[in-house]
């Protein structure tokens, strides 16, 4: 994937519009988006705000999945009315937010659709303060052609009219999705460097759909990479944990180190991958895990499991720290191994602040995975004083994902349910809090066993 390519189309403006241009509006006859493919529910919440008399749109992500003929993942609505007007008109719904408050509409299923006030470009008016500020707080509403401005991707500004089923494009979004091009909203320089997280959003996208980066895009990346460590760290390992997740890991990866991400994630991989003689043979054997995963991923619609998924893309760094697989760790050696290994992993993922469960699943993977290289030689049945480890159903599945990267074997398609990742909440968002007295809170009353409709307190 050649992330570098120009666009096909310059770059619609150097710096943020004061104001917006007309928008150019898609009737149904010239885009593929059909109401069949859109969720019921957002259907209803849409019908209603329209007749209450508000405007309301489908935006964002489930736009550019529906034009792509993706299923989208989340129905998301931007609006005129404001959060206490929304509480009102769904009364089956709560406010979550600091920074911008959004209103979350519950449906039976655990179904969310999370409903946000258009949003004023503040955050990008032009200023001469010279400071440098990231996330500012800001809790303003504004127009459409506003919130299409503040928006991160052109891909992601577009917005569907129910009312007239057509699409509404301020920025250009319409054309990057017909020419396959990721490009930011406005000045990339200045977009990244106000949300550096937006960097990995941007290399997702191009990754998930085999687009290219617009020229100007990805040499704002390699300028404001080093931002990406002023970030919270929460929210860099939930954005990392959503490409792993993903059934897209392999093209994630090869752009991931074309523009030095994953060095920046991973810095214990750069020696790995770019300064050891063996880098390019560690590049290879990453990236066949990596399509072993797409696989895995694609046919189980579900992901693996952390502690496996981790341990997986950490083999071709285990192999050339420790030189894994000809590693022969028998009687007192295996304790003094296992210590080494648990501490390298430890030192490794502290800028992620990876749990200690997890990294203790991931060290335990790597350290037995020598024993079954050994043992499973030639197809040779698996002894059973083995099989009845705590650990073999998981380390005997990476051994054969192992197997499947380096052309040996096939890893088994079916997954044991504890080696599936527990399904992700329905939404991101702030914790669930039970209403104050005297507050309303959702019409539809927590059960006797916690949640809306099952959602956990």
């Amino acid at each position: 994937m050649n992330a570098t390519r120009p666009s096909p189309e310059e770059p619609l403006t150097e710096t943020m519009p004061e104001e917006a241009a007309a928008p150019r509006i898609i009737p149904r006859s010239e885009h593929p988006i059909s109401r069949k493919n859109i969720d019921r529910e957002a259907l209803k919440v849409l019908y209603r705000l329209r007749d209450a008399g508000h405007t309301a749109f489908l935006v964002g992500g489930g736009v550019r999945d529906l034009y792509l003929g993706k299923k989208p993942k989340d129905f998301d609505i931007s609006t005129d009315a404001r959060p206490g007007q929304l509480r009102k008109l769904f009364r089956n719904s709560r406010l979550i937010g600091r920074r911008f408050r959004l209103v979350q509409v519950f449906f039976h299923g655990n179904k969310i659709i999370e409903v946000s006030t258009f949003r004023c470009r503040s955050e990008h008016d032009v200023t001469n303060s010279g400071k440098e500020e990231i996330l500012a707080a800001n809790n303003t509403f504004g127009t459409p052609a506003d919130d299409s401005l503040r928006r991160d991707l052109t891909i992601n500004a577009l917005f569907y009219d129910i009312e007239n089923l057509s699409i509404i494009d301020y920025i250009g979004g319409v054309t990057d999705l017909n020419n396959g091009v990721i490009r930011t909203v406005g000045d990339p320089n200045r977009r990244l460097s106000r949300d550096p997280v937006r960097i990995m959003r941007v290399i997702r996208h191009a990754a998930r759909n085999g687009f290219v980066v617009e020229k100007e895009t990805w040499a704002a990346i390699g300028h404001h990479l080093d931002k990406l460590t002023l970030c919270p760290v929460s929210r860099l390992r939930d954005e990392l944990f959503r490409d792993l997740h993903s059934s897209s890991v392999t093209p994630w990866i090869k752009l991931a180190m074309e523009c030095g991400l994953i060095f920046v994630l991973l810095p214990f991989y750069k020696p790995c991958l770019l300064d050891s003689p063996t880098a390019k043979n560690s590049q290879k054997l990453l990236l066949a895990l990596a399509r072993v995963i797409d696989r895995i991923h694609e046919q189980q619609e579900r992901p693996l499991a952390d502690h496996l998924l981790l341990a997986a893309l950490l083999i071709p760094w285990a192999e050339a720290e420790f030189d894994l697989m000809n590693t022969s760790v028998k009687g007192p050696k295996s304790h003094g191994f296992s210590r080494s290994v648990r501490n390298r992993i430890d030192a490794n993922l502290e800028n992620l602040s990876i749990s200690r469960a997890l990294r203790e699943g991931i060290t335990q993977l790597l350290v037995h995975l020598p024993l079954f290289s050994v043992h499973g030689e030639n197809g040779a049945e698996w002894p059973k004083w083995l099989k009845r480890k705590s650990y073999f159903k998981e380390c005997s599945f990476l051994y054969q994902m192992l197997m499947e990267a380096t052309g040996k074997d096939h890893a088994p398609t079916e997954l044991p349910p504890d080696l599936i990742a527990l399904p992700s909440p329905p939404r991101a968002g702030s914790h669930k809090r039970s209403p104050g007295r005297g507050k309303r809170g959702p019409a539809l009353a927590p059960s006797k066993k916690g949640g809306i409709f099952g959602l956990k307190k």
